[in-house]
């Protein structure tokens, strides 16, 4: 009998087929296995070790320290100090985040507004990441929070920075605020620093326009993090590099006293030097303290910062335009007495009424001023003198005048927001109105009205200019990160020096002589006297009766219908150095407080003079002349500033 019947050995190969086969497809798959083994292990294994690296490491970037903002004698008048702050952590907070606020709210007070933000950060972000709750708080606060934390689960304290401004309102729209980051801001700005929870930028004036000096460069910390996210410990930390510093020309002591002055009217006061253009003072009022917007505006305060008549948020040196009034008188001028017009023996008789095409001009002195030279024009501020030299002039060589004196653009100053004013031409009002020019707009510019508008920046430019014989123009920062700024020479004014000194002797004369329209408001200390003119600008067309009644006194109308008050001069008035402007909005009343305000702060500024005290002036490296960063400290003053007197 055979060993294996057919059928046994059909069976049997079956067998031996299904196990060759089922071999090689295991043979398949531990290659395929030690194929992809060998990609991940040797191949790519570097780069997936790198990959396991970034998932194990995380890079947190850290906000540098803010540079400081200094004025020309190393006060600072924008540092950072500690920022006192309550964090949440809501997987911590054992009973509820809901329940945690309340217990927190009985220790500080938190506002509804803050609570519903608290809870939109916390759903936003993991549970085991803290939210801020409260920040800026006082040390008295930040003590009670830190005495109940045993019984505030959930609840941590930390000490930051956050920025300052010593000086509050003072200086407001000279250094603006920074305040947080807006979406805007981020699709503007590919800074990564941009996404940092509770970042602050500039958001007006130098903290604005140098933004990114001040800023700095960001810091890292490179942290080890488990699967979820949660820092198990930090590997290292790179600071980053501190913003940089800068020195303004401001003088500090004399922006105060120009701010005290001006109080709560809606004024402006701009101080220059005529030589440099360094501005020593720029102060618009009312104001409003720059800390607001960094910790945080109510609602209350806004609504008043944009409701206010007065505009506090209106840095009125540079963006508010006014009609010069009789300050415009300086342009007519020069422009008389270069067109040969205004010779020695050129008179006008003024009768206190011009009377042309039908129209009756009015003098601001009701009977007149009698005969004037051009001089006496300038000293009495003669409305008809200017009228007759105007309509002899034309409109052409007037706006000639005015723009090689600044008016009409921009003047270039480190600062956003600039606006240019308006200098009318024949050109501008065919194109703006379709209407030929009349020579009745003439003799309106001739004093300032009509539709000319000025800044008080570009007036205090015109001042520095007919006082130096410069084509000066305002700057506002002296270095940045130790780093002079250039300052290329001013080119000489395209005026004869006859014609500035027959401007200059009627400006003294405005100041210093029996009859001047400024002679009571004079500075009397030898050496420090005025040159000056006075101005007022009228913000609405008076009828024939209302002038006969005398409706045109402004202590008799209510506040939006007074006259704007006007005043440019500089001093010393024998060899100037400094220019000054003074506007007060709606401030045409007798007791002149614009002139008395140009007078007091134009004073200290003369005494202030560098060359005055050369102990307090700052070394010609002013990274050299800074003085140490001091944490949390208000305002470190340097000793130099303390010797001169301050």
């Amino acid at each position: 009998m055979p060993l294996f019947d057919k059928k046994d050995k059909s069976r049997y190969a079956t067998f031996t087929r299904r196990s060759v086969g089922m071999g090689a497809g295991m043979t398949a798959v531990f290659a395929v296995l030690a194929g992809r083994l060998y990609q991940l292990q040797i191949r790519d294994g570097d780069q997936y070790m790198v990959e396991a690296e970034d998932n194990r490491v995380s890079e947190r970037l850290i906000a540098p320290p803010r540079g400081r903002i200094m004025d020309r004698f190393g006060v600072e008048l924008a540092n950072s100090r500690r920022n006192y702050r309550v964090l949440l952590v809501s997987e911590q907070a054992t009973e509820g985040v809901k329940a945690a606020l309340e217990t927190i709210g009985k220790v500080i007070l938190l506002s509804d507004q803050q609570k519903k933000k608290v809870l939109h950060d916390i759903a936003m972000n993991k549970k085991f990441v803290p939210v801020p709750v409260a920040e800026n708080l006082t040390w008295d606060e930040f003590s009670r929070v830190n005495l109940h934390l045993p019984y505030l689960p959930g609840v941590q304290c930390d000490v930051g920075e956050t920025r300052d401004y010593p000086f509050g309102k003072e200086l407001v729209h000279a250094l603006g605020y920074v305040a947080s980051v807006s979406p805007q801001d981020q699709e503007k700005d590919g800074d990564p620093l941009m996404s940092l929870p509770g970042m602050r930028i500039g958001k007006r004036g130098i903290e604005k326009q140098f933004d990114k000096e001040i800023r700095g460069q960001a810091g890292a910390s490179r942290v080890e993090v488990n699967a979820y996210g949660r820092i198990i410990r930090e590997l290292g930390k790179d600071a980053g590099a501190p913003g940089e510093d800068i020195y303004l020309t401001l003088d500090r002591q004399v922006q105060a006293l120009a701010a005290q002055k001006l109080g709560e009217e809606s004024a402006a006061v701009v101080v220059m030097d005529v030589h440099t253009g360094d501005v020593i003072a720029l102060a618009s009022t009312p104001g409003f303290d720059s800390n607001w917007f960094n910790v945080g505006l109510s609602n209350a305060q806004w609504k008043d910062l944009t409701t206010n008549e007065y505009k506090p948020l209106l840095n009125k040196v540079m963006g508010g335009t006014y009609p010069p009034g009789s300050t415009f008188k300086l342009a007519l001028t020069l422009a008389a007495v270069e067109a040969g017009i205004a010779t020695p023996d050129y008179h006008v008789t003024c009768g206190g009424v011009y009377n042309f095409g039908g129209h009756a001009f009015h003098c601001w002195k009701k009977r007149g001023h009698g005969t004037l030279n051009i001089q006496g024009a300038v000293q009495h501020s003669c409305d008809v003198f200017f009228y007759e030299t105007a309509r002899r002039l034309g409109i052409d060589k007037i706006e000639a005048a005015a723009r090689k004196l600044g008016l009409g653009a921009p003047t270039g100053i480190e600062l956003p927001g600039e606006r240019g004013g308006l200098i009318p031409s024949r050109e501008w009002k065919q194109k703006t109105y379709n209407w030929a020019w009349q020579q009745g707009d003439t003799l309106s510019v001739s004093i300032g009205q009509g539709y000319v508008t000025t800044t008080p920046l570009q007036l205090v430019q015109m001042a520095a200019r007919v006082a130096s014989g410069k084509a000066v123009s305002p700057r506002m920062v002296h270095s940045i990160g130790g780093r002079v700024m250039p300052r290329p020479a001013a080119p000489p004014l395209d005026f004869s020096p006859e014609a500035l000194q027959v401007l200059r002797d009627g400006m003294f004369k405005v100041m210093n002589e029996p009859g001047g329209t400024g002679f009571s408001w004079r500075i009397n200390e030898p050496g420090f006297e005025m040159a000056g003119k006075t101005g007022t600008a009228q913000v609405r067309v008076y009828t024939r009766e209302e002038h006969a009644r005398g409706v045109t006194k402004n202590e008799h109308l209510d506040w939006k219908m007074r006259d704007h008050a006007l005043f440019v001069g500089y001093a010393p008035a024998h060899d100037p150095k400094y220019a000054i402007v003074s506007i007060i909005e709606h401030g045409a009343v007798p007791a002149h407080p614009h002139v008395s305000t140009a007078s007091a702060v134009m004073l200290l500024c003369q005494q202030r003079d560098p060359s005055r005290m050369p102990a307090a002036w700052p070394l010609t490296n002013a990274a050299s002349a800074a003085p140490p960063r001091v944490q949390g400290a208000a305002e470190p003053v340097p000793p130099q500033v303390l010797k001169a007197g301050g």
